[in-house]
């Protein structure tokens, strides 16, 4: 179960992926039906660490804390050698199976660490390259929003580290807490990790709302059988240019965008009710419980009925 968190502050942290760790895993949520984790940040260096911004933090906590850690996180810092103090720790984590995030830049220590030998990995674009030309061991993937690969999770730039973030949280405490804190934010409660980091046309989207009103019916038609061609339809566009805008305004194709709504409602179905799995298969638009089987454990690594165990009212109770 994830219940202590502790993040790492390096010299020379960057303060907004710094803070996305603190705003997911550091607010008391229980009293809306989210978390409540242990949160501790912890450093090398108690007393002032810098920020790339100029100024300074006051962290009282030295890395004794993160001994027993369900999580270590690790934010973007300066891309240079990192104390063998703040390794050490990463590398205690892993060992012990506990998740290990990354934020950004904050893929390199775990470089540097030797976490990601024999891993695959993200990081922002602009790093992507040198990750991959000075940690040959990791296989880097620079057009990702996030990578799990057996819980080191690391993610892209900024935003990205709140659904690597999320991520965690869904895959530990199900997807209605995650939903709870996404909501807090006023983030998207899920989007994929082999989602697009560098959309090559975000001016697009504000131009016009045919996408919202597009995926609002999706959402609102999640059983049925949603064809390329009948969006097109009600986007006012050929089939091919809607499919090339909808994955360059969105960052996905349509039938991925699609097959994650499908699979965020069968979650929360199987968490909150008692209906049987056939049912929730024809609900969402997987026809059947063996498709929706498919998809459950090719995206979350598990099935439904192992998913139902875990975060379903039963189980809770």
């Amino acid at each position: 179960m994830l219940r202590k968190v502790v993040l790492l502050a390096f010299p020379g942290v960057a303060p907004f992926e710094f803070g996305v760790v603190c705003e997911v895993f550091g607010i008391d949520r229980s009293d809306s039906g989210g978390s409540s984790f242990d949160f501790t940040i912890a450093t090398a260096f108690p007393g002032r660490v810098p920020t790339s911004l100029g100024f300074d933090m006051i962290i009282e906590n030295d890395l004794s804390a993160a001994a027993d850690a369900d999580l270590i996180a690790v934010p973007a810092h300066m891309i240079e050698l990192v104390d063998e103090r703040f390794l050490e720790v990463i590398r205690q984590a892993e060992a012990r199976g506990a998740w290990v995030l990354s934020v950004c830049s904050g893929a390199f220590a775990l470089a540097q660490a030797g976490i990601l030998d024999g891993r695959k990995s993200t990081t922002h674009w602009m790093h992507a390259d040198r990750l991959a030309s000075d940690y040959p061991k990791t296989t880097v993937d620079p057009d990702v929003l996030f990578v799990e690969d057996r819980r080191v999770v690391t993610s892209a730039g900024t935003a990205a580290g709140i659904d690597a973030a999320l991520h965690i949280v869904r895959k530990e405490l199900g997807a209605a807490v995650a939903n709870v804190i996404a909501r807090r934010m006023v983030v998207p409660p899920q989007r994929d990790g082999g989602q697009s980091q560098y959309i090559q046309s975000p001016v697009a989207a504000s131009k016009s709302d045919s996408f919202a009103i597009v995926t609002d019916w999706m959402m609102e038609n999640l059983s049925e059988n949603l064809s390329v061609d009948q969006l097109a339809k009600r986007a006012l566009m050929s089939s091919r240019t809607f499919a090339r805008r909808f994955r360059a305004d969105m960052g996905t194709t349509p039938a991925a965008w699609l097959n994650r709504q499908r699979l965020i409602r069968a979650q929360q179905l199987l968490e909150e009710t008692d209906i049987g799995l056939e049912t929730i298969a024809q609900e969402t638009g997987f026809g059947t419980a063996a498709v929706m089987r498919h998809h459950f454990v090719r995206v979350l690594q598990t099935s439904p009925q192992a998913y139902r165990r875990t975060f379903g009212e039963r189980a809770a109770g």
